[in-house]
């Protein structure tokens, strides 16, 4: 496992680059321009098109960091790659069915879920 950055922690599963929050609210505006800078990089640079975010550690997310986690779908979409959610807690999961991200995402209940869904 790599530190890719303060705020995430980043490491390879069979060609799938999984992602994982470090912070359990990502609020700050300066967070998500971190967080941002940093998984721009990985698909653009890196070229890491098979991703799992994993919001195992997440508790609240700014309409800012959804707005983030758009982009970054789209631009792995953009590369013809593929992009999976995995444990989003209930209250967020709430805020994704409300404003109907869960229809954007491909969203699994586990990690071995998420994985599977590249197979």
């Amino acid at each position: 496992m790599t530190q890719a950055a303060a705020r995430l922690k980043v490491k390879d599963h069979d060609g799938v680059t999984v992602v994982e929050f470090l912070d359990k609210n990502i609020l700050d505006e300066f967070a998500i321009q971190q967080i941002t800078e940093e998984m721009t990089r990985l698909v653009d640079v890196e070229n890491r098109t098979q991703m799992i975010i994993n919001l195992v550690n997440v508790e609240h997310l700014s309409s800012a960091a959804l707005g983030t986690l758009i982009t970054i779908n789209n631009r792995i979409k953009s590369k013809d790659g593929k992009l999976r959610l995995v444990h989003i807690s209930g209250q967020i999961l709430e805020v994704f069915k409300i404003t109907k991200l869960d229809q954007l995402f491909e969203i699994h209940e586990s990690y071995d879920e998420g994985l599977k869904a590249f197979k």
